[in-house]
């Protein structure tokens, strides 16, 4: 009996002194494959906590640890989960994201350490040109972009701009004669792939979510512009206002028409906390309040699933980070036609963010579609710029 306690008491002692596996500090190049081709990205490991790296952008993973000798990366506020198993400077796992329809959809996943190129160092031979005009066919029908990009030897950065929203932080290489960018933010995965033929950009193939795909082609253009983002969504013939009363969080109902927003200019942000574009409009918007505090500010969220045990955690875990002091309500599904039927007295909501300004006597004054984010560089900035002046304008009236 007492030979049998110690064997069970040396195996317990062998499994709970058995060692974490040593996770390198610094830049890690990742992968995963796509119909389009591998998508490389980084992950910088920085005192004990993992970041995805986007150009200029630093974005946290919420959670690292060890499980069975495995390394499991998570971004909880977009369903997206990386799980390796780490040797030496090498990983070697699953990238797990959950969809819109809370189906998960995966990939293989490969990184190693020291590797800072996207897709290669080198000179490159074309060069881009900063700024295009851009058409992109998803096979039903096109829209347009702008594409703007900064260049240094082979390496680029930019974005797309489009009527919804920006396409985030994009990094890549030029290649040869064709540019090549990715994106991995844990809800955008997107691989980016044109050739370069003098002023045009040609033959592109834009891969989305692992599966999906888009065909797109530019051509430089320095006066490239987009429709006005303030007329997409409008009011409906007869209406001045919006009207609106969703529970938050804890189940109180919250109202427009509420004494709180009476005789005060309101913001009302359309989101989700799934949403990459929502997430850079709800810091910029928790930051805005903080410095005027007398402007009232709700969040109207329309998430993947309306069960309490799953979208709380998702409302609070958005309000934490970016400090939100406004109320976030839960509005519905995250489809825009649920959000049209929510608020019938607008004609459409065609992007997720969409923010509605509202001046001191409840009148709406202003309706952007969509938000063009830090990624946009200048675009954001006069955004900014605008969006304070009006909000500052409407105060004094």
């Amino acid at each position: 009996m007492n030979r049998l306690l110690f064997l069970l008491a040396s195996v317990s002692l062998f499994f709970s002194c058995k060692s974490t596996p040593e996770l390198k500090s610094g830049l890690w190049r990742a992968e995963v494959p796509t119909v389009a081709g591998v998508l490389p990205f980084h992950i910088l490991i920085e005192n004990n906590q993992a970041f995805a790296i986007n150009a200029d952008e630093k974005l946290p993973f919420d959670t690292l640890y060890f499980k069975n000798d495995s390394l499991h990366l998570k971004m909880e506020l977009f369903d997206a989960e990386i799980i390796a198993k780490l040797e030496g400077e090498s990983m070697n796992g699953v990238f797990r994201k959950k969809m819109p329809n809370l189906d998960n959809r995966e990939g293989a996943f490969t990184a190693k350490f020291g590797h800072d190129f996207r897709f290669e160092n080198g000179k490159a031979s074309p060069s881009l040109a900063q700024k295009y005009s851009v058409t992109f066919n998803d096979g039903e029908s096109t829209y347009e972009a702008v594409g703007i990009f900064e260049q240094k030897e082979n390496k680029v950065k930019g974005t797309f701009l489009t009527t919804t929203g920006d396409y985030r932080y994009l990094d890549g290489n030029v290649v040869g004669d064709s540019l090549k960018l990715t994106c991995f933010d844990g809800n955008h995965i997107y691989l980016f792939t044109a050739k370069i033929s003098g002023d045009s950009l040609t033959g592109g193939t834009f891969c989305y979510s692992l599966r999906d795909t888009e065909k797109w082609s530019g051509i430089k253009n320095d006066k490239a512009t987009l429709p006005d983002a303030n007329t997409l969504t409008f009011l409906k013939p007869g209406f001045t206002t919006v009207d609106f009363s969703f529970p938050d969080v804890t189940g109180k109902m919250i109202s427009i028409k509420d004494e709180q927003y009476k005789n005060k200019v309101s913001i009302v942000q359309i989101l989700g906390s799934w949403c990459p574009n929502c997430m850079d409009e709800t810091r910029f918007l928790a930051d805005f309040k903080k410095k005027n505090p007398s402007v009232e500010i709700i969040g109207l969220a329309f998430e993947k699933s309306l069960e309490p045990s799953f979208v709380n955690p998702k409302i609070q875990r958005l309000k934490t980070r970016f400090g939100v002091s406004y109320p976030i309500l839960i509005a519905g599904k995250n489809d825009k036609a649920d959000a049209s039927d929510k608020l019938p007295m607008l004609n459409k909501i065609i992007s997720f963010p969409t923010t509605i300004i509202i001046d001191k006597k409840g009148t709406v004054r202003q309706i952007h579609t969509g938000f063009s984010g830090p990624g946009t560089g200048q675009y954001y900035n006069k955004f900014v710029e605008e969006f304070t002046r009006f909000v500052e304008k409407l105060e004094k009236e």
